[in-house]
């Protein structure tokens, strides 16, 4: 194959995965903001993509770790790239199709991983900078994003406790917006720069960018577009699962974890920390359920979650080593592997038309499933 024709695939491969990246990771910023009624979903997933393209540009301090952080960069090759790329796509389908709020950043980490270990070696692979820059933050973040929530939850029912709950209720509904709209531009800085980072390092790899380089602005760009354009389509199923199931929300509790959510992403953006923004703002949400007396967190829901967040890096470096080890062996085999990526793709989308989501079902309870009266 080509050289420059494969550094060419592995860009569209990236800025594909960055699409998927956006819807399935817009109830990250608009769940709560939905479920509260505080914005229409149309509306949540408008302003979100706009606020997505704009944090693009904020930063870019995620993308240097991607490029020249967590593997080395003079063993990874653009179809190794294209390879791991395959196996967060892969994954990110996946969880959108049962509704999991899986992390679409451990799924591309956990690829590029499993695809280099396989194609270069584990010494291509820098293990202390993924536990530093990965490991740590994901488990750090939704325990402090909880904690933040939670105790901002308790603070804002203790001294509203007294006001007119219709005033309250009108109040926060108006921050639920600046604050959804504040996780939405944390969001494009620190997701959109994953996948700016991907391709800056096939840059590197095929020569046509010096090592430790930063993203060029066309590839801040076109990033920003990708995850913008994803975010529009609304990814509906995580966002039910959210703002909907995993426990009740109200006004002032949207306001608490969304701005919990934003401040941790913001802050870990310019630190050059790759954490999962999936993660965070589900702690913000389970915090501010543990924060409102007689609020119902369904642990159940969060547990499957969990597993899920467990399971995303290692079964994504799976798929990802296995798209590897048939990429490397010529063209043929980066052809069915990208082939196979499709057929994947295509099956999950029918799949996903037998039980649909959309803007107009969202708040339709699940049949089987008793609903909690209104607040």
């Amino acid at each position: 194959m080509d050289f420059s024709l494969i550094v060419l695939v592995v860009i569209v491969a990236a800025l594909a995965f960055d699409f998927t990246n956006g819807f399935h990771d817009t109830a990250n910023a608009m769940a709560t903001s939905i479920a509260t009624g505080a914005l229409k979903p149309r509306v949540a997933v408008a302003v979100s993509a706009v606020l997505n393209l704009v944090g693009a540009f904020l930063s870019v301090e995620v993308a240097k770790t991607i490029s020249g952080g967590i593997v080395d960069d003079t063993k990874v090759t653009p179809v190794i790239i294209f390879a791991g790329l395959v196996g967060a796509i892969v994954w990110n389908l996946v969880t959108w199709l049962i509704g999991l709020p899986s992390s679409s950043s451990h799924a591309l980490f956990g690829g590029l991983i499993g695809a280099t270990w396989i194609a270069s070696g584990s010494d291509a692979v820098h293990f202390g900078k993924v536990v530093e820059k990965v490991l740590i933050p994901a488990l750090a973040s939704p325990i402090v994003a909880g904690l933040v929530a939670t105790l901002g939850t308790f603070l804002v029912y203790r001294i509203t406790a007294r006001a007119k709950q219709d005033t309250v209720g009108r109040t926060f509904k108006a921050g639920q917006i600046a604050s959804a709209s504040l996780v939405s531009l944390a969001h494009g800085t620190n997701d959109a720069q994953k996948t700016m980072g991907v391709i800056t390092l096939t840059l590197i790899a095929s020569g046509s960018l010096a090592p430790n380089s930063g993203p060029p602005l066309w590839v801040i760009l076109t990033a920003g577009t990708a995850i913008a354009l994803g975010t529009y389509l609304g990814g509906w199923r995580i966002i039910q699962t959210m703002g909907k199931k995993l426990t009740e929300i109200q006004t002032p509790q949207g306001f608490a974890a969304e701005t919990s959510a934003a401040a941790v992403i913001l802050t870990s953006a310019h630190l050059g920390f790759a954490l999962s923004t999936t993660h965070v703002c589900s702690g913000g949400i389970i915090g501010s359920g543990l924060g409102r007396k007689l609020a119902e967190v369904r642990w159940g829901v969060a547990g499957r979650m969990v597993l899920a967040w467990a399971l995303t890096l290692p079964a994504a470096a799976i798929v990802g080593a296995v798209a590897a080890e048939v990429s490397t062996l010529g063209t043929w085999g980066t052809v069915l592997v990208g082939l196979a990526g499709v057929v994947v793709a295509l099956g999950i989308y029918l799949a996903s038309k037998r039980n649909p989501v959309n803007a107009n079902s969202i708040h339709e309870p699940e049949p089987g499933v008793a609903q909690p009266a209104n607040a």
